[in-house]
């Protein structure tokens, strides 16, 4: 293997995580999802109904499915690392820019570059860790890369709570847009150019599944996909129209992140207790369970265990899905991850734009909510039809 370069040798593990943390702080906490806690304001400021609100969050996700699909036909991994820096830079201007219109189609276009940009943190931030990990015979951290989703709702969540009744959510977009400088820096000059990697080990794969166990599973992170971006568009406009949490929005965001921050660890451990699928079949359960309780109650209790159900799960039920293929693809889970990432892609388009029509018809989000909870339903449903074979490595 050839020696890595002087300035990638120079890093320390932490240097190059914590590139890897601040890209997806800036690429996903703010870019994309600073989005969620601003929409109540954004509709009060500019009059955004909820059907354009949902039809916004769907632009965003159309730019993540297209980011994820230019990265998965993209092999040469120093064109992934430019990618990764036009990533950070998109991400910063498109957040900024926001808070420079009200053009409804001019946010749109701005809402799907910070959909593209995305994946500069989720996508080729965590390629470009591992691969330097790898290259330098370090133990691969990945779960403290995706422990940033966590913390970039954190960060999103206590910028706006602090700019709250201070500043407009045209304001708040711009000082979100310099706040994200802050993060463009480390993860900019920690994140080493990729080296490349030896062949590790001879390890025996396992048998690739059959083709009904591969449908099965893309079945089940489409339903993930529709859980997740109802709640992740839509929690805090929900928990606003209730007496609970009027005026605390940004605080309910908060929650989500802290309780994320740890989930994909905690979940690691129950994944090697209980098997990989039974693992996601009760995370799939706990997120049901979180759509289900405002329809049950609009008080404080509710409100807060919804929060920190979602949280404890969105994050853990992606790791848990990724490190299923992995252990059935563990030399080339490209194509798979692939056809995992277009599933849950597509999830995330049309289900925003349908929970935003079907608020405005009702006149809530109950049926949005409802929504949610029969696809994670649905979702146990198919990975109960799937053999669990990988209990017995979930230690490995």
């Amino acid at each position: 293997m050839p020696a890595p370069t002087p300035h990638s040798a120079s890093l320390k593990p932490w240097q190059v995580i914590a590139a890897g943390i601040c890209a997806l702080v800036l690429t996903v906490g703010l870019a994309r999802f600073a989005y969620t806690p601003l929409l109540p304001l954004m509709r009060v400021d500019a009059g955004l109904s909820a059907a354009q609100g949902g039809w916004l969050a769907t632009f965003n996700y159309l730019g993540y499915l297209c980011g994820t699909l230019l990265a998965a036909r993209v092999g040469d991994m120093q064109q992934k690392f430019r990618f990764y820096r036009i990533g950070l830079l998109l991400a910063v201007g498109a957040t900024a820019l926001m808070g420079v219109t009200t053009l409804p189609w001019l946010w749109s276009l701005l809402r799907f570059v910070a959909g593209l940009s995305s994946t500069a943190g989720l996508l080729l931030a965590s390629g470009l860790v591992l691969n330097w990990l790898l290259a330098h015979q370090h133990r691969p951290r990945l779960g403290l890369h995706f422990a940033g989703l966590g913390l970039g709702i954190v960060v999103s969540g206590v910028a706006t709570g602090l700019l709250a009744g201070h500043a407009s959510s045209s304001a708040q977009w711009i000082w979100l847009g310099l706040l994200g400088l802050l993060f463009l820096l480390p993860a900019w000059a920690w994140m080493p150019r990729p080296t490349p990697t030896s062949a590790h080990g001879a390890t025996q794969a396992p048998p690739p599944p059959s083709q009904r166990w591969r449908r099965l599973l893309i079945a089940a992170y489409f339903c993930a996909g529709v859980g997740f971006v109802v709640s992740a568009t839509f929690i805090v406009a929900i928990l606003e129209q209730t007496q609970a949490f009027r005026g605390h929005g940004s605080g309910v965001w908060v929650l989500v992140g802290l309780a994320a921050v740890p989930s994909t660890f905690a979940w690691d451990r129950i994944a090697a207790r209980i098997g990989l699928i039974r693992a996601l079949m009760l995370a799939f359960a706990l997120q049901a369970a979180s759509f289900v309780l405002p329809l049950l109650d609009d008080g404080l209790a509710a409100g807060i265990g919804s929060a920190l159900l979602f949280g404890l799960t969105f994050a853990g039920i992606v790791s848990l899905t990724l490190t299923v293929v992995g252990r059935h693809y563990p030399h080339n889970p490209a194509k798979a991850m692939a056809n995992l990432t277009l599933s849950y892609g597509v999830a995330q388009i049309l289900a925003p734009a349908l929970a935003g029509t079907l608020a405005r018809s009702s006149g809530s989000y109950q049926a949005s909510l409802l929504l949610a909870a029969i696809f994670m339903a649905i979702g146990i449903v198919l990975l109960a039809a799937m053999p669990d074979d990988t209990a017995d490595h979930a230690r490995t």
